[in-house]
């Protein structure tokens, strides 16, 4: 009986391992370079479980760029598949509809049917989605130990429980998102306590680094694809597997593979220093406020020293997003867990600092507004954490408007894409609403005009760096608000227009920058006009 190329290469490694205890990683290497002793595995159907904003967008480009390839998607969530089989997708992301569009029905597939998908793939994708999805979701935990920063794993726990159960043959298994270092090693003790004779399962680390809003373009122009496995014969033929698939767009040049661990633990990493970088600027931004300096020419100062860059030096109200801050917290954890407490700290430092900003944007606009907002209307504009974006995740608009209604601030709040029910959803939380959600319906109103929003406002806060805010009629909107109207710009996307929003009337504050009133012009006094006051007193002759 011909044996199967697998058994052919087990027994090959054994063989080998037979004759040396250590296989060094150059033997492993020349190995997978022999046709004859690892057989190329072709990829040429794909399931991805979880149809949110990591998997949607991802399987939707890699269909796009591989026609070869049969790619499902699916969800236990029926309203976000249907959304998805629509013309009215279920998030907003530039270019996205059409890269969807352009393939769906053909080899791209959205569907409910979870256990055919994963029977059917080569390839396996555990992909992070939104919060509403039950399928798959890595939250921080809520309960318990870790309560707050250690991720939740029972969705992932419980993905691959589903996978062992219906597979056969071999599939390659691949972490697709933000999982704490070793959680591949979970999925794979899952594997091997419920294996079968006729199973082969191999388990890959692929994150994903995108950026929402600019997600379409990270996919298909990255600065890199980390892919991490196992340094034996088998992992590494897995991992050739999923470079062939990126390869078809990708330079290879491009394609970083690594370990397991390395792998997970560089996507914790990569968003820590981002989020780092951000909390850094924004801790300048209060000195500037402080001293008179503008934290924007210092930015681009320091950013052009080659060694710092300029890239995530932007001051804001603080960042926001389904990571950042779950993987710097999901960061301090496991150094706490790994008894490095000094570690732990300086990450947490990065948390703090952003909530310190939140709340010290906040109070700028109590302190302007004469120290009180109770019963006052405020327009909030932007709630999503980000433009080109409708994912409000953790969005610093969400705080701002938490402290602004426990002073007792009627908010009115505009955001092009997204919708209603998203904003009072994400108000309407325990944490958020004192455990008083009646509040919410009380003082908050969602309007579909940023016009309307502003009618008979005190203040003017802007959360969300979207490009139309840029071009609103502020001299409309003036003489619509009550006097004095104050403009708070929490994203500095408004500093072209300090001076002629000046000279509407506006009163303007800013994030890292003291806006000084207009000058009161000069008038020349006239000649001979000089009183007698102005002079020196004369002394009087002593006697």
């Amino acid at each position: 009986m011909k044996e199967s190329p697998f058994l052919l290469q087990w027994q090959t490694w054994l063989r080998c391992d037979d004759k040396s205890v250590f296989i060094s990683s150059q033997a492993v290497t020349v190995r997978l370079v022999n046709p004859v002793e690892i057989e190329m595995f072709e990829i040429k159907r794909i399931c991805c479980i979880g149809a949110g904003y990591v998997g949607g967008p991802t399987c939707s480009v890699i269909a796009q760029m591989c026609p070869e390839i049969t790619v499902t998607v699916v969800d236990v969530n029926e309203t976000r598949i249907k959304a998805w089989n629509s013309d009215t997708l279920p998030i907003y992301e530039p270019g996205l509809k059409e890269v969807v569009e352009s393939c769906r029905g053909k080899n791209l597939f959205f569907s409910t049917d979870i256990p055919s998908a994963i029977k059917d793939a080569d390839l396996v994708f555990i992909s992070v989605s939104h919060a509403v999805s039950a399928c798959v979701n890595t939250p921080t935990k809520t309960y318990g130990m870790g309560k707050g920063r250690a991720a939740d794993l029972k969705f992932i726990e419980s993905c691959a429980r589903q996978i062992v159960e219906v597979s056969d043959g071999y599939k390659i298994v691949t972490e697709k998102s933000t999982v704490p270092v070793r959680a591949a090693e979970s999925i794979r003790r899952i594997f091997d306590a419920n294996t079968k004779p006729s199973l082969n399962l191999q388990v890959l680390s692929n994150p994903e680094f995108l950026a929402e809003g600019t997600a379409v373009r990270d996919l298909k122009e990255p600065d890199r694809v980390l892919i991490g496995g196992d340094e034996t014969p088998e992992g590494q033929r897995a991992i050739r597997a999923l470079c062939a698939v990126y390869e078809h767009w990708v330079p290879k040049s491009r394609i970083i593979t690594t370990n397991t661990w390395s792998s997970e633990l560089s996507k914790l990493a990569a968003n820590a220093f981002l989020a780092q970088r951000i909390s850094s600027i924004n801790s300048i931004s209060a000195l500037c406020e402080a001293t008179g300096a503008d934290v924007e020419e210092v930015a681009k100062a320091i950013g052009m020293d080659q060694r710092i860059g300029s890239k995530f030096l932007k001051a804001s109200v603080g960042f926001g997003g389904s990571c950042f801050q779950k993987d710097v917290l999901n960061l301090v954890y496991l150094c706490e867990a790994l008894n490095l407490p000094e570690v732990a700290s300086y990450w947490q430092q990065v948390i703090d600092m952003n909530e310190y900003q939140r709340r010290r944007f906040a109070c700028r606009i109590i302190d302007c507004l004469f120290n009180t907002v109770t019963g006052k209307k405020i327009a909030l504009l932007g709630f999503s954490f980000k433009k080109d974006t409708g994912d409000t995740r953790e969005s610093s608009s969400i705080y701002i408007s938490k402290y602004l209604m426990d002073e007792g601030a009627k908010l009115f709040i505009y955001d092009p894409k997204v919708l209603k029910q998203q904003i009072i959803y994400d108000l309407s939380q325990p944490s958020i609403s004192e455990d008083n959600p009646e509040r919410v319906s009380e003082l908050v109103t969602i309007t579909s005009d940023p016009y309307e929003a502003c009618q008979s406002a005190h203040a003017l806060v802007i959360c969300t760096e979207w490009d139309m805010f840029r071009e609103l009629d502020y001299e409309k909107i003036y003489k619509k608000m009550l006097k004095p109207a104050f403009i708070f710009d929490g994203r500095r996307v408004l500093d072209h227009l300090h001076a002629e929003l000046q000279s509407i009337g506006f009163q303007i504050e800013t994030i890292g920058k003291k806006v000084t009133s207009a000058r009161i012009p000069y008038t020349p006094a006239i000649v001979g006009s000089r009183t007698a006051s102005t002079e020196p007193p004369t002394k009087k002759a002593k006697a």
